[in-house]
């Protein structure tokens, strides 16, 4: 079975423009124009008073909202980019995955505060004077937020290729690089689009930290619905708030139907199955390009130049065959060196940690510091475990109704976009009030940064549970607990490892805005490293954001080897689709 790599239906003949033509030409310019006109702001000096926001009126959300929205496009441009090429590296390569997964587990532990902390002063002085260099900390910083799990779930969609769809790519004498295109690309379509949709959505909660960029002496708000809604809890104004809110809401059901939809409605047609599906995702915008003449012939070139650019042989990417005794020893001489110089590099690295910090910070602190960060692991392992009971089986209810999927998709999009800072006011007067304990009260915030991950790839994972198996399903009449533990917990649980895993990820970095929360003057803070982060980062403290941020990649790295590694090799093992 191959898919077809062609991103378009077969094109009409007919090439006179029609009044969908006309419609589609006017959005396109549209959208043209009004990316000019925002961009423009993007080479202003940082001290122009329009290069920052000082200001709650309501007539700046508009273009407030496009900044914003320019931004996470242009994250989400580089973390496909990034998702194609590391995590393809990584699945390719024994040897690269022993070293780039982890680091990537190590990517995705380490907060935005603390990539913030060191690469806002790289990127100011790229373009010195000019608030461009403060728009690519910021689009940096959403990208770190996009990245991470869209590249878990690419790795994982490509190591677990049903294996009779492999034999047959092998039957057809495909290279690499045609079966990549053919084959696996179109496989972790599905799931790569829906965590997309979770990273546009990662985006928005990170929103307020990406664009009211503040290290120490270091403050920039840029133009966008982040630092508005930043402003707004600083001068604790209620309705710019929701002003705020609102408009988020806007944005996120604007590009859902223009391009998340259609996207999903695209992805649906590489479901791997036997039968035809009972239902069929459906998008409005798509049924529209679809009525259109004169731009399907003018998408016909760049289809077949696609087709053309998928069916290239490119032989010399295919693995080297061994020499006999002679290529083993290479090998083996090989992964010598590879090895020996990840453990130089990561010998070297711990070394600089250690002689930036021991100067500033004793060992008690230290200790003090590790004790903080046990107890956030704690938080992010109870938090978890009660996201997973409660969002699996919404989850597979949803994915397994495709016509419910559509109309829950942009609900679940604003819900998980939806700016934590808002929730957190609430939580600050109710603890000061009723004088309630914040290791307790401030722990279900980091909910937020947890739940949707694994909501989003369970949902992926059920709508990609193929016809021809829900159909023998029926004719066994597999139902209730036996059904959840051999036929639905199994089909769904590569999908749910890669939720979790990254719901970890999202955790620990919801940790540095949940245990330190401020509203205006009034600040609660918990015990945790991630307030330990964010006070550091606040007073521009370089050597403990360092070792903050050092113990919790170090420790989420160790749990992720003891605990997620292992059940992602029986998810590869043992549940996948052969």
């Amino acid at each position: 079975m191959l898919f077809r790599s062609g991103p378009f239906a077969p094109l009409e003949r007919r090439v006179a423009l029609n009044v969908y033509d006309l419609l589609w030409i006017a959005l396109i310019f549209s959208g043209f124009i009004a990316i000019g006109h925002f961009s423009q702001g993007l080479t202003l000096p940082i001290e122009a008073p329009q290069s920052t926001v000082s200001s709650l009126d309501y007539s700046g959300l508009p273009y407030y909202a496009m900044r914003t929205t320019l931004r996470m496009f242009a994250a989400m441009a580089a973390s496909l980019l990034f998702t194609f090429t590391y995590a393809t590296l990584a699945a390719k390569s024994e040897r690269a995955e022993r070293a780039l997964i982890p680091l990537l587990d190590i990517l995705q532990s380490v907060p935005i505060l603390g990539f913030l902390s060191f690469t806002i002063t790289f990127f100011l002085g790229l373009f010195p004077g000019s608030i461009l260099g403060a728009e690519c900390a910021a689009i940096f910083a959403i990208f770190t937020s996009q990245a991470w799990n869209m590249a878990f779930s690419f790795h994982q969609s490509l190591r677990s290729v049903p294996r009779d769809l492999v034999e047959v790519a092998r039957g057809f004498r495909l290279t690499p690089w045609q079966r990549f295109w053919q084959l696996e690309a179109p496989f972790a379509m599905p799931a790569l689009i829906w965590n997309m949709m979770m990273s546009m959505s990662g985006g928005w909660f990170f929103v307020v930290a990406s664009e009211a960029i503040s290290v120490g002496d270091t403050t920039i708000k840029l133009p966008g619905v982040g630092s508005y809604l930043a402003l707004a809890i600083e001068q604790k104004s209620v309705p710019a708030v929701l002003a705020a809110v609102a408009t988020m809401a806007v944005v996120i059901l604007l590009y859902d139907v223009l391009l998340f939809r259609p996207l999903v409605a695209f992805g649906a047609r590489f479901r791997v199955e036997l039968s035809a599906g009972q239902t069929e995702s459906r998008s409005a915008v798509r049924d529209l390009f679809l009525r259109t003449s004169f731009l399907r012939a003018l998408m016909r070139p760049l289809s077949a130049a696609f087709q053309s650019f998928a069916l290239w042989r490119l032989d010399w990417l295919a693995a080297p065959r061994s020499g006999g005794e002679r290529g083993a020893l290479a090998s083996r001489l090989v992964d010598v060196l590879w090895y020996g110089g990840l453990a130089l590099l990561i010998a070297w690295a711990g070394w600089r940690i250690v002689d930036f910090v021991r100067a500033e910070i004793a060992l008690s602190e230290v200790g003090e510091a590790l004790l903080y960060t046990f107890y956030t692991l704690i938080r992010v392992v109870a938090l978890i475990a009660l996201s997973s009971l409660v969002w699996v089986p919404i989850g597979v209810w949803i994915g397994l109704r495709p016509r419910i999927a559509d109309r829950v998709q942009p609900l679940a999009q604003f819900l998980a976009a939806f700016p934590a800072n808002v929730v957190f006011p609430i939580a600050v007067i109710l603890i000061l009030r009723f004088s309630l304990n914040p290791n307790v009260w401030l722990s279900p915030l980091i909910i937020f940064g947890t739940q949707w991950y694994i909501l989003f790839n369970v949902i992926a994972g059920a709508a990609a549970f193929p016809n021809d198996l829900k159909e023998a399903v029926a004719g066994f009449r597999i139902r209730g607990w036996s059904w959840w533990k051999s036929v639905m917990l199994p089909a769904i649980f590569p999908f749910y490892m890669t939720g979790a895993l990254t719901a970890s990820g999202g955790s620990w970095n919801a940790a540095i805005v949940a245990e330190y929360v401020r509203w205006g003057d009034d600040l609660v803070r918990a015990q945790g490293i991630g307030a330990y982060i964010a006070q550091a980062t606040d007073a521009g403290d370089y050597p403990r954001i360092v070792l903050g941020v050092a113990l919790m990649s170090a420790v989420v790295l160790l749990f992720n080897r003891i605990f997620w590694r292992p059940l992602f090799g029986l998810a590869e093992r043992r549940l996948r689709l052969d």
